[in-house]
């Protein structure tokens, strides 16, 4: 199955621990417990040697004899059910409870977990993208648009762009994990006809019930009127914000792909680590491909999500059961596996500082074309006419620089040898001259941008120390 590829070779023990086979049935177990347990409190007959025989079984986990068990009665609740109570010696558990009492909250809590999880790694990926966008917040550094040289920028404001895009769907994610709403115990069809029947008609011991499970699951909100199953557009916001989660590593990590062409940086290279079978100079950028294949990953789970939303029958029926099973875990095996990756990258990064500094050096002049049509505006030449100067002259020296036929970047000397220009060589010498570290305001925003991450550090601060597991 896809969830296990992305869970055995990704995926870190912490998030594996919330999907596991095992850690599922324990989850289940401890929900049954809290419902006897609230159920006793609440006044119905079960014995305390019940629960406490429960309790010494719960963790008698053989997922292969619930699995044989499966095969038999071809329902997976009513096996775990059979197997649970033969371990404890009693038929206790999910009274007035149907399956998606169950696995609807456990797999709710899962979720839950998982997005929590998944939080606490987003924040520690903005502890990185802050920690560059301040150690390089003055540093000059060649922008590009359409890939193309543009204009003068700092390397600290470049990280502090992507990282902008992720504190978004930070912010958006604790809006989701603040307003998460579970189901509840709600009986087969949502009417909670079961458990009001149980407690012989009594709706505040049913709604205090519902609300014991919301207590013990640690979750505070709750649906108030669901069928069989809860809206799966909840799986879509989940799945998309997960995917929001993505954009802005992804997007630093196609970026840094291609400044690793330029040789501009790298995602760094481990003692013993092989770039290419066949050509041992290469130092591929495979870590970064490997966190943009989670992103279309995660997409695809996203396309999985949006096909449930607005496919719910009457009551509810089980037609996404299948879907679930891999687009839930699946998304945080890979939402998981592509933080690791982008915390190993960013621990392991290299910035060639020399290359930097010779590209500006050779394209400083494009860099500078809008500062000297500025000025040459104020000069008194009218702004289109001084763009179609300049880009005749630009696009010139260009062509020349690509065919060889001069090596020094002479723009500045075309343009003002040129009479339409109001600007003589000085004037465009001094340009240069302070161009070279105008970079506007993109210090103030990097820096910006690092005092704004720094509320989050606070609000998790695990995040700050947590170090990503060995990858492969």
């Amino acid at each position: 199955m896809i969830a296990d590829v992305l869970a055995e070779r990704y995926a870190s023990s912490q998030m594996k621990d919330i999907w596991s086979a095992e850690g599922k049935i324990l989850l289940e177990r401890e929900l049954w417990i809290a419902v006897m347990k609230a159920q006793k409190e609440l006044g119905l007959d079960i014995p305390q040697e019940a629960i406490d025989s429960y309790e010494r079984a719960k963790s008698n986990i053989n997922v292969a004899s619930i699995n044989a068990r499966e095969k038999i009665t071809r329902h997976d609740v009513k096996a775990r059910i059979e197997e649970f109570c033969d371990l404890a010696g009693f038929e206790h558990i999910h009274k007035g409870m149907t399956s998606r009492d169950l696995t609807e909250c456990v797999e709710q809590l899962q979720v839950y977990k998982s997005l929590k999880l998944a939080q606490m790694k987003a924040v520690a990926s903005l502890g990185a993208f802050k920690a560059y966008a301040e150690k390089y917040a003055e540093y000059p550094y060649a922008a590009r648009t359409h890939n193309v040289i543009a204009q003068l920028t700092t390397l600290g404001k470049r990280f502090a762009m992507f990282g902008e895009d992720l504190l978004r769907a930070v912010c958006g994610l604790q809006q989701l994990i603040d307003t998460y709403p579970v189901r509840g115990l709600k009986g087969a069809i949502g009417t909670q006809l079961d458990q009001l029947t149980l407690f012989n008609g009594d709706k505040k011991k049913a709604l205090k019930l519902n609300e014991l499970v919301l207590e013990h699951l640690g979750i505070s909100n709750s649906f108030g009127a669901t069928g069989q199953v809860y809206p799966r557009s909840l799986d879509f916001e989940t799945v998309a914000a997960v995917y929001q989660l993505a954009s802005g590593p992804s997007s630093f990590a196609k970026t840094l792909r291609i400044m690793a062409g330029h040789e501009l940086a790298g995602e760094g290279f481990a003692k013993g680590q092989t770039g290419s079978s066949a050509m041992p100079h290469k130092m591929n950028s495979r870590s970064c491909e490997r966190l943009n294949g989670f992103q279309v990953i995660i997409r695809g789970f996203m396309e999985m999500a949006a096909s449930l939303a607005g496919d719910q029958w009457n009551e509810g029926d089980v037609s996404c059961s299948v879907v679930r099973r891999v687009m839930l875990p699946g998304t945080f095996f890979a939402i998981d596996g592509l933080f690791e990756t982008f915390l190993t990258i960013s621990r392991q990064m290299e910035i060639n500082e020399a290359v930097i500094d010779a590209e500006k050096e050779k394209y400083m002049p494009f860099l500078l074309t809008t500062t000297v049509m500025m000025q040459a505006v104020k000069n008194g030449i009218g702004r289109e006419d001084a763009h179609e100067v300049i880009k005749e002259h630009a696009v010139a020296t260009l062509r020349d620089l690509r065919a060889g036929k001069i090596v020094k970047n002479d723009l500045l000397e075309r343009l003002a040898n040129d009479s339409r220009m109001p600007l003589d060589l000085p004037a465009l010498q001094n340009i240069l001259e302070k161009g070279k570290s105008e970079t506007g305001m993109a210090k103030a925003q990097a820096l910006d941008f690092a005092k704004r991450v720094e509320c989050w550090l606070k609000k998790y601060p695990e995040a700050e120390s947590y170090a990503p597991a060995p990858i492969l």
